[in-house]
């Protein structure tokens, strides 16, 4: 499995991480998750990426990993210790939130500590920051970082105090490509690529009931990229290497869905660039979108946020953007897009 460094830490990161969200939002068994992280692990898989709002999560991975936790980095989030969409931005409770998932993930100490889609105002505040800061200072956490995209993603990087950026980068969503990255990749500053596939919201025929998807689902509708029409996991293999192949990014993660799909977790092997076919076909789909200069631009606010998506307009501009991670893509094995993550650099 290759090993990428994170920014300016010492983490050294797989290529491909696992995510958290999943075995705490589907109420997976302490059963499952200490056999799908087993595999992780033995795959080569070092990181490890949750939040204390992903319901039981934090608990079934301090279980699952027992005398295991050096083998890997372990990263958390906080800010809605009560649950997703009760944010809590005072020093003192992020202080506690910090302490009771040391608790939860049952270690002295999480590699990476990271505000959870903090807003704006209140990371211009300082006072959210400087509590991660006495986190990291009392030991509890090596590393500190923020979680989110737009404009608060932006000052992240601007104001030098975090280590770390996640933010969205896939296929759907890559206003970060321009407004974050190349800033972050300048600091030196590590970035973790977070929902590398969009949520895979193309396979669903009807608009989900998950209101996390449908903001993808409708873009990608709109954008009718010829490459999501391909069987099995084509699509799937094409949009994860459009991720990886982003310049300067680290690490994202997906959970597998079934020990099974953990098991065959990763097998790294390099695929090469794209098929020109699939990067014309992308082509022709980005020309039918309008648009005044080279590439087509679509733009959808979605909550506090607008996100924007390049599409390539011409078969050479498309050869460019699909065949850019040539080499990088990692074959998972997986059985379905929550069984792959993406680490890039």
């Amino acid at each position: 499995m290759e090993r990428r460094r994170l920014g300016k830490t010492d983490i050294l990161a797989s290529v491909l991480g696992f995510g958290g969200s999943e075995i705490g939002y589907q109420r997976a068994s302490g059963r499952t998750v200490a056999r799908l992280l087993g595999s992780a692990l033995d795959a080569g898989l070092t990181v490890i990426d949750t939040a204390e709002c992903y319901e039981d999560s934090e608990i079934l991975i301090g279980q699952a990993l027992g005398a295991r936790r050096r083998e890997c980095f372990l990263f958390t989030k906080c800010g809605h210790a009560r649950g997703w969409g009760r944010a809590e931005w005072r020093p003192a409770a992020l202080l506690a939130s910090i302490e009771r998932s040391l608790r939860r993930l049952e270690t002295d100490h999480v590699d990476l500590i990271q505000l959870h889609s903090c807003s704006l105002a209140q990371l211009r505040q300082g006072d959210v920051i400087a509590a991660l800061e006495r986190a990291r200072e009392h030991g509890w956490a090596r590393y500190i970082g923020y979680s989110g995209d737009g404009e608060a993603a932006r000052y992240a990087v601007e104001c030098g105090r975090f280590d770390t950026l996640q933010t969205s980068v896939s296929v759907a969503d890559q206003e970060a490509i321009e407004l974050t990255l190349p800033l972050a990749a300048a600091r030196q500053m590590g970035v973790i690529a977070k929902r590398p596939l969009a949520n895979v919201a193309w396979r669903y025929a009807r608009k989900p009931a998950e209101a996390y998807y449908q903001t993808y689902w409708s873009r990608l509708r709109k954008l009718d990229y010829a490459f999501l029409g391909e069987p099995g996991d084509g699509a799937v293999a094409t949009a994860l290497r459009f991720t990886l192949g982003t310049p300067a990014s680290t690490p994202r993660s997906s959970a597998p869905r079934s020990p099974s799909g953990g098991r065959r977790t990763p097998r790294c092997s390099a695929a090469g660039p794209c098929p020109r076919e699939s990067a014309s076909g992308s082509a022709r789909a980005g020309a039918r979108w309008p648009a005044r200069h080279g590439a087509a631009r679509y733009r959808r606010t979605a909550g506090k946020s607008a996100a924007s998506v390049e599409v390539p307009r011409t078969p050479a501009q498309g050869a460019r953007w699909m065949g850019k991670a040539g080499g990088m893509m990692r074959s998972t094995g997986a059985r379905s897009h929550r069984q792959v993550g993406t680490w890039l650099q």
